[in-house]
Parts: C-alpha cells; sequence; structure tokens
C-alpha cells in the first residue's frame, strides 16, 4: 500500500508532465544543496520547475499522464527540468546555467512533446533562436518581396515623373 506522500508526489509528477512544454533530465549527483537552490531559483525565472524525481513514482506518473516517452529517461538519478512556456528558453537557461556555474549537472536528454531527445538535441535546442527573434525573422522574409515589389514601383514611377519634368523644361525654353 503506497503511502499518502508517495500518492501526493505521483500525482504532482503526473500534473506538471501534462501541463509542460519540455523536460530536460539530468543527473544530480554530486550537487550541494546551495547549488541546487541557486539553479532553482534561476530556472524559476525562465517558468522551469527542477525536481528530483523518485523513478519508480516518475514512471508511474508518466503511465498515468499517457507521456509514455517519460519512461526511456527515468534510469539512475534523475532530477527533471519541467519548463512550461517556450521550450528554448528552458533548455537555454538550463544549459546557460550550468556552463556559468560550471556544475557537473549532464545532460541525459529530454521530452518535447512526446519525441524522446537525446542530449545533443537538447544542446541544439538551446542554441535556438528565441521565439520572438524567430517570428521577427519569419515577417522580415515576408515582407521583403514586398518591400522589394514597392520599390520597384516607386522607381518606375519616379522615373517616369523625371522624364515628364525634363520635357516640360525642354517645351518651356523653345
Amino acid at each position: 500500500m503506497p503511502t499518502q506522500k508517495k500518492v501526493e508526489t505521483t500525482e504532482y509528477l503526473q500534473e506538471l508532465m501534462q501541463r509542460g512544454t519540455v523536460a530536460i533530465v539530468t543527473d544530480y549527483r554530486g550537487l550541494k544543496m546551495a547549488e541546487l537552490t541557486a539553479l532553482r531559483r534561476k530556472l524559476r525565472e525562465a517558468n522551469v520547475e527542477f525536481h528530483i524525481v523518485k523513478n519508480t513514482l516518475g514512471r508511474l506518473a508518466a503511465e498515468r499522464s499517457g507521456r509514455k516517452a517519460y519512461l526511456e529517461l527515468l534510469s539512475g538519478p534523475t532530477a527533471m527540468a519541467i519548463g512550461f512556456g517556450d521550450e528554448v528558453e528552458a533548455a537555454r537557461t538550463l544549459t546557460e546555467y550550468i556552463r556559468a556555474s560550471r556544475l557537473n549537472l549532464p545532460l541525459r536528454g529530454g521530452v518535447l512533446e512526446e519525441r524522446v531527445l537525446q542530449a545533443a538535441d537538447v544542446q541544439t535546442l538551446a542554441s535556438l533562436p528565441t521565439r520572438e527573434v524567430l517570428l521577427a525573422q519569419l515577417m522580415g522574409g515576408m515582407q521583403a518581396p514586398i518591400t522589394g515589389f514597392v520599390t520597384g514601383l516607386n522607381q518606375i514611377i519616379t522615373g517616369f515623373a523625371r522624364v515628364l519634368d525634363a520635357r516640360a523644361k525642354q517645351l518651356a525654353e523653345s
């Protein structure tokens, strides 16, 4: 019979897995409590929660939430950074903090929707531009042909106006 605390933990993990947009799984061995607290504080700013997960409870939560992709990553000492907003921002914040603070926190992989990510995929995700930058690039790409068309049309009209002006001056001189 499971204890009430384990039931509550499983339900909480299940809710996190359902709500989360991305999860990054790491090994937490060797982290001091102060380092763990600083990491959680930094991740919280990016709308990411960092939890040490007992694998049996994590597997149970993954099965109940219908997020089977988590099952591949739940082995050994497991800590999860679960992001609730921009997936790229969550991955970037975690990887930059690990690099800047020189923590020994190896990435094992992650889950993006129902896709399992390897550690290299998480690094690639972290190196992508933010959503706002991608949208700006998209809008710039969409506006470029229109801007070129308007500029070309304006040059034609301006050239025609100069020809008319030159012809009017020529007729006025004669």
